[in-house]
């Protein structure tokens, strides 16, 4: 395999592991700075550009992008993509992510468990806003913000209203999130590798300070989480579009609540804590999935005039429920289910004597008319949520 890591830090201890461990399986593997690309829309095909020179075909790319780069670093992931290169982690993802809100917005529909968290830019909603997330103590977070930088705890809410003042004076955008009092200056941070969580670690703060990154002096312990937490750092890094991600969790009374999702986490600290060779890992993933790069599905299908993808979800009340999927007719109505999601189980390509049960979701391929006729129009949801029909839902994804 031929894979580039795209760094501007050759150096830095996340690069240098990686390399060693593409290089010890017997890869070709460089590591390219990211500013040195140059994007080629001249030709008939997407290409890329590198210190002035034609870039050779690579198999596989590795981003670590830097906060300060996302804008064209993720624009050259996605040329990559366009030249159907693989990458663990698609531009939208290392985006999604790297904006705080954003990435809040996309968990929060799919029901990942996250602190009470509110946006506001007006002055005059600052206040009812800091009482919806329970009031002070009260989290200030800065939208892009990494390593703990831009976090700020309020103990009241005068304080949280100065602060949030202040730097919206200068035009920042902040969130206003739940303090977990219970977690105080403790999180977990899972290092997802695929479908899997290759490594685990507790990190703790010190003395009186509350941010637990290791950048801020938080020391780290090993910690084998169980399926709750497990399937909530998996699921939370499929559903913003990374294969290779750092999900930070606080534990909570009511389990794992998620507070970022890191598109290029280090390392160090983590390979440290559990003497696991996280870099290894990460380099075997992309060897076993470099034949199949990343598809955006709506390009693919938009040559399949009236077809396309959508997720149905399988409510309480619809007569699907206890049928199999082969009674359930959506065969007939030419939609193919792909997979079957249940709790945090995903089951690809389900046989046609899988039973339905409520709160099952399907991702299926068909005829969209059909699949839009399974479900009530927007009014009669808002209007008469307990009169709908009993039919199936469908669930826009991200």
């Amino acid at each position: 395999m031929k894979l580039a890591i795209l760094s501007r830090s050759p150096g830095a201890y996340s690069t240098r592991r990686l390399k060693e461990a593409a290089l010890a399986r017997g890869h070709d593997c460089k590591v390219l700075d990211t500013l040195r690309f140059a994007i080629d829309l001249s030709r008939n095909q997407p290409d890329l550009q590198f210190r002035g020179k034609h870039l050779s075909d690579y198999d596989a790319i590795l981003p670590r992008i830097g906060a300060s780069i996302t804008y064209y670093g993720s624009a050259v992931v996605r040329q990559f993509e366009q030249m159907d290169v693989y990458t663990p982690n698609t531009a939208n993802g290392i985006t999604n992510s790297r904006d705080k809100l954003r990435a809040i917005q996309i968990l929060s529909r799919h029901d990942i468990a996250m602190p009470a968290t509110a946006f506001v830019r007006d002055r005059k909603d600052v206040l009812s806003a800091i009482e919806r997330v329970g009031g002070a103590p009260v989290v200030i977070k800065l939208l892009e913000g990494t390593q703990g930088i831009g976090v700020i705890l309020a103990p009241d809410t005068k304080v949280a209203e100065a602060i949030i003042e202040t730097l919206q004076s200068t035009r920042q955008n902040v969130l206003i999130q739940e303090f977990v009092a219970e977690s105080r200056g403790r999180d977990v941070r899972a290092l997802v590798v695929g479908d899997r969580v290759v490594a685990a670690m507790r990190r703790t703060a010190q003395g009186d300070e509350f941010r637990s990154n290791v950048h801020r002096g938080g020391s780290v312990e090993a910690v084998q989480l169980d399926e709750e937490y497990t399937s909530t750092a998996v699921r939370s890094a499929q559903i913003m579009g990374l294969r290779v991600a750092g999900v930070d969790m606080l534990e909570g009374d009511d389990g794992p609540q998620v507070m970022e999702v890191n598109s290029s986490p280090g390392l160090e600290g983590i390979e440290a804590a559990t003497r696991l060779d996280v870099a290894g890992a990460i380099i075997d993933h992309i060897d076993n999935q470099v034949a199949f790069p990343e598809l955006d599905v709506r390009q693919r299908l938009s040559v399949s005039t009236g077809y396309g993808v959508a997720e149905l979800l399988v409510r309480e009340d619809a007569d699907l429920v206890g049928s199999t999927l082969a009674e359930s007719g959506l065969r007939d109505r030419d939609i193919t289910v792909l997979t079957l999601h249940r709790d945090s189980h995903v089951v690809p390509n389900p046989r046609q004597s899988r039973v339905l049960e409520a709160g099952d979701r399907l991702l299926c391929f068909g005829r969209l008319e059909e699949m839009r006729s399974m479900i009530p129009t927007r009014s009669q949801r808002r209007a008469r949520v307990k009169r709908l029909p009993k039919a199936v839902d469908p669930v826009a994804t991200d």
